[in-house]
Parts: structure tokens; sequence; C-alpha cells
């Protein structure tokens, strides 16, 4: 059995333009042409275009689609990864509405925003390029490798720690407590060993010269400043840090 394009372009939500597409650029070819002109596509065929639209909708390019299908031959094989494939997205938009409800839910009551929570779920190699040219690539490929070996609840886990270093930071802060008082400086030794577990899969440890590199970096980076309650807060952290580094590390 066999169905014409446009049933296919009906069953699927695409148009028949774009299966044309798939033929010309040899992707996809019509399991046989009637003499009329148009295309049929049986079984077979919609098996493979099923797998187009999958990898289509995890934004691969047509150029390494054609790679792919190249490479699978036994569709039940190639369907298991597209599973696997899709229930780690489904899991990562799990984290994603959770992430949404939980801003929702702050902006209802009126309480601060923090930035890991916001963006949890999100792609953060968006930022590859930046971090590899501040830290190094092999930082960057240490740290993304740590990052994805955890589970959703421990990625959620790590970034409430930080909320709550944040938020202890902006109390001794609205408390006027100075920048080298035991308090201060015990909200920095927290946020020095939650940075170092952050960090082991680099092969050093965080050193001074990291720990006040970091510091220096939030009050002047916009994106920073925000998780400590703006520039007057992240500066803050940037002396309280510094002092930590200077007589403990």
């Amino acid at each position: 059995m066999d169905w014409p394009i446009q049933d296919i372009a009906r069953m699927t939500g695409t148009t028949s333009r774009t299966l044309r597409h798939y033929d010309d650029v040899g992707l996809l070819a019509p399991s046989r042409t009637g003499s009329n002109g148009y295309r049929f596509y049986d079984q077979s065929a919609l098996l493979r275009l099923q797998r187009i639209l999958l990898l289509r909708g995890l934004g691969i390019g047509l150029n390494d689609i054609a790679g792919v299908l190249n490479h699978e031959l036994e569709p039940e094989r190639a369907l298991q990864v597209h599973l696997r494939w899709l229930q780690d997205e489904q899991e990562r938009l799990g984290v994603q509405i959770a992430s949404v409800r939980a801003t929702l839910a702050k902006l209802e009551k009126g309480e601060q925003l923090m930035a890991e929570e916001m963006f949890n779920g999100f792609d953060h190699t968006e930022h590859r390029e930046e971090v590899e040219q501040r830290w190094g690539k092999d930082e960057y490929a240490a740290g993304d490798k740590w990052w994805r070996s955890k589970t959703p609840a421990q990625q959620r886990g790590y970034q409430r720690q930080h909320e709550d270093i944040a938020a202890d930071y902006g109390r001794a802060k609205a408390a006027g407590a100075e920048a080298g008082s035991e308090e201060a400086q015990a909200i920095a030794r927290r946020h020095f060993d939650w940075l170092q577990h952050g960090t082991q899969a680099r092969s050093t440890p965080v050193t001074a010269e990291y720990f006040s590199a970091l510091a220096r970096m939030y009050p002047a980076d916009p994106r920073f400043a925000a998780q400590y309650g703006g520039t007057d807060g992240a500066t803050f952290v940037r002396d309280v840090m510094t002092i930590y580094a200077q007589r403990e590390l």
C-alpha cells in the first residue's frame, strides 16, 4: 500500500513542496511516480520520513540527516536511538517547564529572581565560545562533561546551594556585616566549597587566583551581578571573596 503526496503532507503536517525538496536533495525519494506525475510513498518511505522529521525536530540540518540515515540501515535500531533522544528532550523540557513555573511563582509573590533557577534546563552551551575564551577549551569540556553527568535532580540541588549562598550574602550585606567579618567569611567558605565541588572534573583545584578572578567578574558583568542583587551586592561579594582568597588560599 502507498499514499499520494497530498495525503502524506496532510498526515505529517508538512507540505508537498517540502516533500519534493527532500526528493530533490536526495533525502527522500517517492516509492513510485504515477503516470499523472503524482508521487506516492509506501511504508518504507514513511519510516524514513518519520526519522527525517524526528531529526529535524531535534534541530539537525538536512546534510547531517542524510549522513545519519545513510549509516543507519536498520529502521528499528534507528528508531530506538531517536526514542532515547526524544526521552532526553522530554526530560529537558520538563526541567524548563518547572523553571518557568518557578519564575512565575516568584513574580507573583514579588520574590527575587535567581539567574540559575530561571535558566535551569536551557542550553548553557550557547555561551561556550565565551567560556572557552575566558577559561580555555579544556576547562569548558571538563565542566560540561561533569554537568551532563548529573541527573536533573542533582543539577537542581547544586543550583539551589548557590541560591542559598547568594541569599546569605544579601542578608549579611543588609545587616551591615563587614566583608572581613566572621559571618561574611563563613559564607565565602561555603562559596569556595561549592565551586570546588563544581570543578571536580578539573585536574587542578580552585586556586586563590581563580577565586579572585571570579570575584572581580561578578560586579563587572551585569549577568553575574544580577545574581547578587545588582552591582552593589556583587561588589560586596567580590570584597568578601577577595579577603577569603588572601587569608585562606
